[in-house]
């Protein structure tokens, strides 16, 4: 037996232990893989994560407005020593007295002190600006989470389909792999009684050999598409084992284009991030206006200090009261040039977010009109495929037929088996790129959702 046909025999048997030791696959949909990788990946937590900080920016939107309370108090020891001299004293009974001298001493005193302070906001066009930041920071909070989650669809789809690719390239690799060993043996078989030519067999053996090179490339990859799809839905990967495409996909037809780019501006999530983004850049401009940094407030005060001890001339205390209600106005005039340099900066940052928006509209707008014309002429293009498939079959069973009876040779066979192999992978691969397409038109109208992948579930062989 030659070395050859020796490998060929022990890959054939690893691969058929392997088979027998694998635990049974079960049908996954792509609903239960979407809902197992929702509540299991890392990346569902993020989005999450992102979209419960909308509530905090809500809320400090509507906490700008209103009004602040300040409480402080302080104790401690003191000493306080008062002088005055020159002053004017009157008194019943006592008449008046110019030139009067008074003095206080407090040297070992303890010190109280307390006050309330209450704040209303009642004119800032910088607190102005800062709400509608918040808001639109709330915004962009929700459409960031929208558009993380809707790529996470996209991607969890096609790690699905991945795994059904590379299996069934294996599965076909496998059948071409055995075809090529028949191929083999037969041709040293023929060769043996010199029915046929030396080089039949070099040809079958170097093609079994980049066949078994093929295959076990094919089961790496295998292995990785499985592992990355059981990481993210925590199933054990070698159960995984996702459903094909039906043979006749259909689609559900695409509104005209001109709609579908109406609706990419409205709706697209990362086009309304964009815009968000914008605007928040537009207020930033306001904040460092010369009007932005004006500010009247209604305030409120109430204050008690007392200091009460001993000193020069015996105990001693003192307290004061403090009660104040009345507006507060501050302008600023003069900041040494910084409030004109963050104005400066923000209108060039508005500068910079205006264009990035108008890049990102005409790039998603391209994106748009490409996936569009890929799901009309999809259809289409799987019909030729499938054609080419069947085509290529029926010249496989000839060229067999032709080999059998010495029409054609080893290489021309082993040529048509790999084609018709080729054949079928490319129009099981365009089956699942349509799907793909479609979904993806749903995530650039901004209207991806479990219903999309319901219908897309609804294409798949059960």
């Amino acid at each position: 037996m030659t070395p050859s046909r020796l490998n060929l025999k022990r890959l054939s048997g690893a691969l058929l232990v392997a088979a027998l030791c694998a635990p049974a696959a079960q049908a996954l949909d792509l609903l239960q893989t979407w809902e197992q990788a929702r509540q299991h990946d890392p990346q569902m937590q993020v989005v999450q994560a992102t979209r419960s900080s909308v509530q905090a920016f809500e809320a400090q939107a509507q906490s700008l407005w209103r009004p602040v309370v300040m409480g402080s108090a302080t104790v401690g020891a003191m000493s306080a020593d008062t002088r005055m001299q020159g002053a004017q004293f009157s008194a019943p009974g006592f008449g008046q007295s110019n030139g009067v001298s008074f003095g206080t001493s407090a040297s070992a005193a303890t010190s109280t002190r307390w006050s309330l302070q209450a704040k209303q906001p009642l004119y800032s066009p910088e607190r102005q600006a800062q709400q509608t930041q918040l808001q639109q920071s709330a915004g962009m909070a929700e459409w960031r989470a929208d558009e993380a989650q809707q790529q996470f669809m996209l991607l969890t789809v096609q790690r699905y389909f991945n795994v059904l690719l590379t299996e069934r390239q294996q599965q076909v690799l496998k059948n071409q792999y055995a075809a090529v060993q028949r191929s083999l043996a037969e041709a040293q078989d023929r060769f043996a009684i010199g029915d046929l030519p030396v080089t039949d067999t070099h040809e079958a053996a170097a093609r079994a050999s980049g066949l078994q090179a093929q295959l076990l490339v094919a089961e790496s990859e295998l292995q990785m598409a499985r592992q990355v799809l059981a990481e993210s839905t925590r199933i054990q990967p070698e159960v995984i084992k996702p459903q094909a495409p039906q043979s006749a996909v259909s689609v559900t037809a695409s509104p005209p284009l001109d709609q579908v780019l109406a609706r990419v501006r409205e709706a697209n999530t990362g086009l309304r991030l964009k815009k968000a983004q914008w605007d928040v850049a537009r207020q930033e401009v306001n904040k460092h206006q010369a009007r932005g940094g004006v500010t009247l407030d209604l305030v409120a005060q109430a204050g008690r200090e007392r200091l009460s001890g001993d000193g020069d001339f015996g105990p001693a205390s003192n307290t004061q009261y403090q009660k104040m209600l009345g507006l507060s106005l501050n302008v600023p005039l003069y900041t040494g040039g910084y409030r004109s340099a963050k104005l400066q900066e923000a209108v060039s940052a508005q500068a910079q977010a205006e264009a990035e928006y108008e890049m990102a509209m005409q790039q998603t707008q391209q994106q748009a009109r490409s996936v569009w014309l890929a799901l009309q002429t999809g259809p289409a293009r799987l019909s030729a495929l499938q054609a080419a498939w069947k085509a290529s079959t029926a010249r496989l069973d000839a060229t067999r037929l032709g080999r059998q009876v010495g029409d054609r040779t080893t290489l021309e066979l082993l040529q048509a088996e790999n084609d018709s192999a080729q054949a079928e992978l490319a129009w099981l691969r365009a089956q699942t790129e349509l799907l793909v397409t479609r979904l993806q038109l749903d995530a650039l109208t901004g209207s991806l959702s479990v219903q999309s992948l319901q219908a897309l579930n609804a294409q798949l062989t059960p």
